[in-house]
């Protein structure tokens, strides 16, 4: 549940006429993106990287992305937040290694907007990493590559970046803590996940226990080869992509043994946590740990959550919550599987008067999906959409350089996107049902409401905080 997890690309100072030029392509490629299966190519380097690799001559660009087993998860309990501060750090500075001068951050930053490339990068509770996009043309694809190489081979985390970085860092995070939907969501996932590495936030206190031998630690542990996987789309042919993902990976450190982690525990009944705050409207989050990536009933569930709340304006909850009764701008659920069981979340703001009100229409909501399931109407309308909007999935190089690092690091089948719409337009009325049963508890879910802190008189157990 880490603050910091967003892959976010870096902000650079691009040349003005190559970001209208980037632009002008990247659009030309989306009329085409999903006209046709995708050619994955799989192989694995001499370092024992894992390389994902689709050829798109319609741009002369190229999306790259490696990423590695050096997730949140790994944090620990006292330093939370060092994944996401070692994998930002990452780009800070390199060491002098192999004939070529140590850079610092502005060095860097300047030869990839010389060049007309972006970085990017961040940290999630399974994994993290770094990404790039660049022409293909020489010598602005040797250069960027080059750079990519030298800042994942050779990082020097700097003291006095380090410093500054992480006083950066915890202010954002003294500020963000006062925050409703930062609370909320910090709350949920103590309420959800305990002691779990997933239920962890960062705090200004972890933030400031980081020191730099942590970072280094972390990534020699961590950055390896045999735990990563290179991604790539764009114009350049199998051989090119051969010679990058060896250029990539080739110089990583050699990493160490993952510790076994705790098994995620089901909720064994309900929990609620009131959180008192000056915000006008309460910040409601409900839900549970629910299935791990590749399980065989996420798509059932995910068909079936589309009925509940992932269809937006078409969702059970949209039409109840806010249509029949104004109680919520907008209200949305979702299942996010990771390695082990990530959460099943709704969530929605409210007025705080209308707190009791809102809860109740979403658990009943909620309750009578899960024991009746949709109708056959609906079903074929949310497989109809789901189907029909498959192309806006992959209809870009970015979106497909995504879809190509989930396969790569959660060992999803080659065929994942070939094959998805066909699992999306299979998925019965029964499966919906059974695979709701199975893995959404109605009676056993952690409720947090950030706002109005009076405590239900009806919630046996519940928590109350000021």
């Amino acid at each position: 549940m880490q603050m910091f997890r967003s892959m976010q690309p870096a902000r650079l100072s691009l040349d003005p006429g190559r970001l209208i030029r980037l632009a002008a392509l990247a659009l030309a490629f989306v009329a085409g993106a999903a006209q046709a299966a995708l050619p994955i190519q799989h192989w694995t380097t001499a370092s024992g990287a894992r390389v994902y690799f689709v050829r798109a001559d319609a741009i002369p660009m190229l999306d790259v992305s490696v990423e590695f087993d050096a997730g949140s998860r790994f944090d620990p309990a006292d330093k939370a937040g060092l994944a996401s501060f070692a994998n930002a750090m990452l780009a800070r500075g390199t060491e002098a290694a192999n004939g070529d001068a140590a850079l610092d951050e502005a060095e860097i930053a300047e030869r990839f907007a010389r060049i007309g490339a972006q970085r990017g990068g961040g940290a999630g509770d399974d994994r993290a990493g770094l990404t790039l996009r660049t022409l293909t043309s020489q010598p602005e694809l040797d250069e960027a590559v080059s750079l990519l190489a030298r800042i994942l081979a050779a990082p020097s985390f700097p003291q006095e970046v380090l410093e500054r970085e992480k006083l950066r860092w915890i202010q954002a995070t003294r500020e963000a803590q006062t925050k409703p939907e930062t609370i909320a969501r910090r709350a949920f996932g103590e309420l959800t996940y305990g002691a779990h590495p997933y239920g962890r936030e960062a705090t200004d206190l972890t933030l400031a226990a980081i020191g730099r031998d942590d970072l280094v630690r972390f990534y020699r542990d961590r950055y390896d080869a045999a735990h990563a996987v290179v991604a790539m789309i764009g114009a350049i042919d199998r051989a090119q992509a051969e010679a990058i993902a060896e250029r990539l990976t080739r110089n990583l450190p050699a990493g160490a043994e993952r510790p076994a982690l705790p098994k995620v525990e089901p909720l064994a009944r309900a929990a609620e946590r009131r959180i008192a705050h000056p915000a006008s409207q309460s910040h409601i989050l409900i839900g549970a740990p629910a299935i791990e990536r590749g399980h065989p009933d996420f798509f059932p569930l995910f068909v079936g959550n589309y009925v509940l709340g992932g269809g937006g304006f078409v969702s059970r909850l949209y039409n109840e919550v806010r249509e029949k009764r104004g109680l919520a701008y907008s209200v949305y659920a979702y299942f996010s599987p990771q390695l082990q069981p990530g959460p099943f979340t709704i969530g929605l703001q409210t007025q705080k008067a209308q707190t009791a009100e809102a809860l109740k229409v979403v658990r009943e909501t909620l309750e009578r999906l899960v024991r009746e399931g949709p109708t056959e109407e609906e079903l074929a309308a949310a497989k109809s959409n789901l189907v029909g909007g498959f192309a806006l999935r992959i209809d870009s190089n970015r979106k497909i350089l995504d879809n190509l690092a989930m396969i790569g690091f959660y060992r999803l089948p080659l065929d994942y996107l070939d094959r998805w719409t066909d699992r999306v337009s299979a998925v019965t009325l029964e499966q919906v049902r059974e695979a709701f049963a199975r893995h959404v508890k109605p009676d056993a879910l952690a409720t947090v409401v950030v706002g109005d802190g009076e405590r239900p008189d009806a919630a046996a157990g519940a928590e109350h905080h000021l």
